[in-house]
């Protein structure tokens, strides 16, 4: 009789033990940070639904810290890892909730609306430009990416401040930026420096819905 109630008490007491094992709350989901703005050494990141504006050598209450920044890209750290960020990008981390799919948010960078992303997997940042009738590049930033526009595309002609010039359209087998992927996206190649920045035009704004929430402009993938 006394070993039963010798086992009896133990059980209550690992009961409790057993219960806080299993009821442990996981605070941390599966989320991303986004790079909104890029700067001479600051850059502003949002973290879940907080936008924090760091200098380098600053740390966010989430633990980020900005090693190293300019206009093209910033270096953050979290948890001991570094990474590179280009506007836009998103990159996985254990303290968000889950990033949304099929959207890209987009600050005005000295009065522009630029974001980095991809042309067929190779790096580039873009230029917001709704006048652009297409994605749009010069011959260097096309010969960068692998095109060969003058075998593969169609001559073809746009209005430029300097007149008309001669094109070359030419069809991309995949468009990234933010969340958003479009596959065969028509883009216009120029010869020479012109423009300057590769211009997300409307072969690709066309296919997305715009949005504007005070300065920033949200791109959200049509379903």
């Amino acid at each position: 009789m006394m070993q039963a109630k010798k086992i009896t008490w133990i059980l209550v007491l690992l009961l409790p033990l057993f219960c806080t094992a299993h009821a442990q709350p996981t605070d941390e989901e599966e989320e991303t940070i986004q790079v909104l703005g890029l700067f001479k050494d600051r850059a502003i990141i949002r973290i879940g639904d907080k936008q924090r504006l760091l200098r380098v050598g600053e740390k966010t209450p989430e633990g980020v810290k900005l090693i190293e920044a300019d206009s093209e890209k910033a270096i953050l750290e979290f948890k001991g890892k570094k990474d590179t960020y280009y506007l836009g990008r998103h990159i996985s981390s254990r303290f968000e909730k889950a990033r949304i799919k099929g959207e890209a948010n987009i600050w005005p960078v000295h009065g522009m609306y630029m974001i980095g992303g991809t042309i067929n997997g190779h790096p580039v940042k873009f230029m917001v430009d709704t006048g652009a009738s297409w994605v749009s590049m010069n011959s260097h930033h096309a010969k960068r990416i692998g095109l060969d526009y003058r075998v593969s595309g169609r001559r073809s002609a746009v209005s430029t401040a300097s007149g008309v010039e001669q094109v070359f359209v030419v069809n991309l087998d995949r468009v990234k930026v933010g969340d958003i992927e479009l596959h065969h996206v028509e883009a216009a190649v120029l010869e020479g420096n012109s423009p300057t920045e590769i211009l997300l035009g409307m072969s690709f704004l066309d296919r997305v819905e715009i949005q504007r929430k005070g300065q920033m402009m949200t791109l959200k993938k049509k379903w």
